[in-house]
């Protein structure tokens, strides 16, 4: 069965307004593919279109963030340097500098993933039921952010030591951390902007650090993987038309522009246990009726 315009339009909002939010876009993606019909041999171009759709949006949104990280990241070169500091070997750089080498860092799980499991990341894709058991997961990791946030608690601090504040409130742990949930969340279901918020959170990293850096580091590999999809000729192979993709990537884009610009206002002040709540009840209902 091929996917119709309507179809496209739905898929597109379900993408756009589900990658935001904590709710695993994918995982909607595969429920919103089992109630339309559409079969997921034809449908691994639409998912590449709609994600880099979201992408576009992230960077419109946070384009002046984008633009000064690259501007004093060009600018700090010729500062760029590596000392020897308490006996040990330190690299001396500007604020974008080391902002832009954590999400670096924190790409270096996801990259593994993409590169040696992949094939098996995409037969995850047909199981409405991994979706289920996914949300799930979800349901407890921001259950259990939202708690270990809300009192303070993190990995790393101690009820007795105040937090270390780290340069651009992240460290290069804390990232790399962050980057194994992103690496997890690959599973459909398994919510990528709830997995790295809440992986943040329990690392004691700030709201207001995680909204930012959270949406940032999917650029690249988002990027990539639509990349590496066009060269290999995933979208020659489709059987989506062009019609149905190009709605797709319009509807994708004009909700996440939305979306996203509410999740940063979400995540700062509201409760995640709200959507971990949600989940909840979504994967229950994916037990019942599936």
């Amino acid at each position: 069965m091929s996917m119709e315009w309507y179809e496209a339009i739905l898929l597109g909002l379900v993408q756009g307004l589900t990658e935001f939010l904590p709710v695993s876009s994918s995982g909607h993606l595969v429920i919103g593919r089992e109630v339309l019909g559409v079969e997921a041999s034809e449908d691994l171009a639409f998912e590449v279109i709609v994600h880099a759709a979201t992408v576009l949006s992230t960077i419109v949104v946070f384009r002046k963030q984008i633009w000064g990280l690259l501007k004093g990241f060009f600018c700090g070169l010729r500062g760029l340097k590596v000392e020897r500091r308490d006996g040990s070997l330190s690299l001396v750089c500007n604020d974008q500098t080391d902002y832009l080498l954590k999400i670096c860092v924190s790409m270096i799980p996801i990259f593994v993933v993409g590169m040696f499991f992949k094939d098996y990341v995409e037969s995850l894709f047909g199981s409405i039921t991994g979706v289920g058991v996914a949300l799930l997961v979800t349901a407890v990791l921001l259950f259990f952010s939202d708690m270990a946030s809300g009192k303070g608690v993190s990995l790393k601090a101690k009820s007795d030591q105040p937090a270390k504040e780290y340069r651009n409130g992240i460290s290069y742990w804390q990232a790399f951390a962050v980057g194994l949930g992103q690496a997890f969340a690959v599973a459909p279901g398994l919510s990528r902007s709830g997995t790295t918020i809440s992986t943040g959170l329990i690392c004691g990293v700030r709201r207001e650090v995680m909204a930012q850096f959270s949406f940032l580091m999917v650029l690249v590999p988002i990027l990539g993987e639509t990349f590496l999809e066009v060269v290999g000729g995933e979208f020659g192979a489709s059987s989506v038309g062009a019609l149905p993709l190009v709605i797709g990537f319009v509807s994708a884009f004009l909700s996440g522009l939305f979306a996203c610009k509410v999740m940063i206002a979400l995540v700062k002040k509201a409760k995640l246990s709200w959507f971990a709540l949600y989940c909840l009840i979504a994967a229950v209902c994916i037990f019942i009726f599936a």
